[in-house]
């Protein structure tokens, strides 16, 4: 293993056991078992170096969340039955990798004033969103990119979601059947409104005082 990728291990060790903020150039140099000029040379700066193993750190926790994607359960498993099991592993993961959760957002706070890492950041997002629309997306929302997009957008952002809520309070968090149960419940309230061609928003019972519909402008 050259020193590059001794750097990038001994990142990714930082990480784990003190943060993106709190990690020094020194704490790598003694997890990597390099030198400070080794950074410079590989790297150009500490800052680069870390957000280098982020992504990677991030690479491969996705590579997991892959394998928690529905049908990895088992056969013979309903539709709901796959995505309790795939939330259920999900939230699983997120013990395995709190402290990387904990430096993501910390990565996020400085990809505001890190334009190369922002990038690197929304190019993984939005491959997550075609990884997770290809596991999830029923079929025939799979003949529309736009709305396969949508689908994945949609359970990435629950998954970003759930992950701050389980750091926050891991014991209050939505489990693998909350969420599916919500997204039932959900799915069905739609069946309730009726979009206006005003914008506004119908409810399906009429008012029972005056006979019309009740308006809940938009």
């Amino acid at each position: 293993m050259g020193h590059r990728e001794q750097l990038l291990a001994g990142a990714k060790r930082c990480l784990y056991e003190r943060g993106y903020a709190r990690t020094t150039a020194r704490d790598i140099v003694a997890a990597s078992g390099t030198n400070l000029a080794s950074i410079g040379y590989h790297f150009g700066s500490k800052e680069a170096l870390l957000n280098a193993a982020v992504m990677e750190a991030f690479e491969e926790w996705g590579e997991e969340l892959e394998r928690a994607m529905p049908g990895q359960g088992g056969s013979g498993e309903s539709g709901e039955e796959q995505l309790v099991a795939m939330w259920t592993r999900v939230t699983k993961s997120f013990q395995l990798h709190r402290p990387l959760l904990v430096a993501s957002i910390e990565a996020f706070a400085q990809a505001e004033h890190a334009p190369e890492l922002r990038k690197q950041l929304a190019d993984d997002y939005e491959r997550a969103r075609g990884a997770m629309a290809e596991f999830i997306a029923p079929g025939d929302a799979r003949e529309d990119n736009r709305v396969a997009r949508a689908v994945g957008s949609l359970h990435l952002a629950m998954l970003a979601g759930l992950s701050l809520q389980w750091l926050l309070d891991s014991e209050r968090a939505p489990t693998g059947q909350d969420m599916v149960d919500a997204l039932r419940a959900v799915s069905q309230g739609l069946g309730d409104f009726t979009p206006d061609v005003t914008g506004a928003t119908v409810a399906g019972d009429d008012d029972p005082g005056s006979g019309d519909p009740v308006v809940n402008e938009a």
